[in-house]
């Protein structure tokens, strides 16, 4: 078991499977806050007032305020450390979770998540800078696949947590569950995550600062093209969200069966991660994210044109939705890890550009195909491979009209 070394002399020094763990646990508290209350939108929507497209403000409100904070997280990492920033996020996260448990009405309730949002876009930014610290290129890909993996758990068992909560309470039971298990993190994180940011490398905290490396993160060729692609294509992921109870709940009528429907389909996104993270280290990032979005691009095209013809039949529509998102997956690990490689010592700044860029353009763009949303699947397909030619075109920019190239560094085991 390898351990990996930081600059922390105060703490043990993690293992790599350590590591793996701490970093799927951030990012899937940010996944369990969103998907965990899909199967409690109607009754949220009853409770609160909020009818028909309404009640996606739960979640698309939530998904904003995750990545507009992101931008004040990544220099604020840079300058205090990976590790007292984010014990500070996971606090104030505990607090926006107390406000949503209170809130009395919809607009309540969603301030209340955009400020749970908010808080939690710690956990994506430092996640993603904690790796960057301590390991590069493929090794890095390889290991945000392997956490990825551990990251799908989460939604995999949300939806179904959320309905056996359903079952026994109402949906503020839910803000309780969230609570104990951001404060679990919180003690883990407090015990165990060693400082990974050396010192010397720490950058100070000023507006101006800020910008500027904004700006020179903004101003690599790889780090926007790889940031635009991947906004088209999260739009697409949030619009399935934001939609998944209605269309499969709802329009297909499976009912209390959505949770398991939805865990097939991460299970599906877990597989694709393992494969992912098997593979990327020999074929490389650009290779398997290229031909992962052109056969995205092809699946979607495909459900688009069964739904021109009127309702898919469920099999067809649900084989075609599950096999996009395996792809996204595909694409989203990869995408990440290359607009990170170029990052250097700017590894929070620009981990919090790629998040805050990436959460805010998926939140809109999922919005605007959500509301969309007419009883028919036409729009969401549409959607998804408009979105899906658009990121083609960006990352045939972004490389010059060259795909499939082995660009990246291989960096050894750190």
């Amino acid at each position: 078991m390898q351990h990996l070394q930081s600059p922390d002399p105060l703490r043990p020094q993690i293992t790599t499977r350590e590591l793996i763990a701490m970093v799927g646990c951030l990012m899937a508290l940010n996944a369990l806050s969103i998907d965990i209350l899909l199967p409690a939108l109607a009754e949220i929507g009853q409770a609160l007032g909020a009818p028909g497209n309404d009640r996606q403000l739960v979640i698309t409100s939530y998904v904003f305020g995750f990545g507009l904070a992101q931008l004040g997280f990544g220099p604020l990492s840079d300058a205090m450390g990976r590790r007292k920033t984010l014990l500070i996020a996971l606090v104030a996260y505990l607090a926006a979770t107390v406000l949503c448990l209170v809130s009395q009405g919809l607009w309540a309730l969603v301030a209340a998540r955009a400020l749970q949002g908010i808080a939690a876009a710690a956990t994506r930014v430092i996640a993603v800078a904690i790796v960057r610290d301590l390991v590069s290129g493929r090794r890095m890909a390889e290991i945000m696949s392997f956490a990825m993996t551990v990251f799908t758990v989460a939604p995999i068992l949300a939806p179904s947590i959320g309905q056996l909560i359903l079952f026994g309470g109402d949906w503020r039971v839910i803000f309780i569950f969230l609570f104990v298990m951001a404060s679990a993190l919180a003690v883990w994180m407090l015990t165990r995550l060693p400082e990974t940011l050396h010192p010397e490398k720490r950058i100070e905290l000023r507006l101006g600062s800020a910008l500027r490396n904004y700006a020179l993160a903004a101003s690599n060729r790889i780090t926007l093209g790889y940031l635009s692609a991947s906004c088209f294509i999260m739009g697409a992921l949030f619009a399935f969200i934001a939609t998944s109870e209605q269309v499969l709940a709802e329009l297909y009528e499976l009912g209390p069966y959505f949770p398991i429907a939805f865990a097939v389909i991460a299970l599906g996104l877990a597989g694709a991660n393992i494969v992912n993270a098997k593979i990327v280290r020999k074929l490389g990032m650009r290779r398997i994210s290229h031909s992962a979005l052109i056969a995205y691009l092809l699946v979607n095209g495909a459900n688009m044109t069964l739904a021109l013809f009127g309702k898919p039949p469920f099999l067809a529509y649900f084989l075609l939705l599950m096999a996009g998102l395996m792809l996204f997956s595909m694409i989203g690990a990869n995408f990440s890890a290359l607009s990170m490689e170029p990052a250097g010592d700017r590894a929070g700044t620009t981990a919090a550009l790629y998040g805050s860029s990436t959460a805010m353009a998926g939140a809109v763009l999922g919005s605007v195909i959500g509301q969309t949303y007419d009883g028919t699947v036409l729009p969401i397909t549409a959607g998804f491979t408009v979105l899906g030619a658009i990121a083609l075109g960006v990352v045939l920019w972004t490389e010059k009209g060259k795909l499939f190239g082995v660009g990246e560094a291989n960096e050894p085991d750190a």
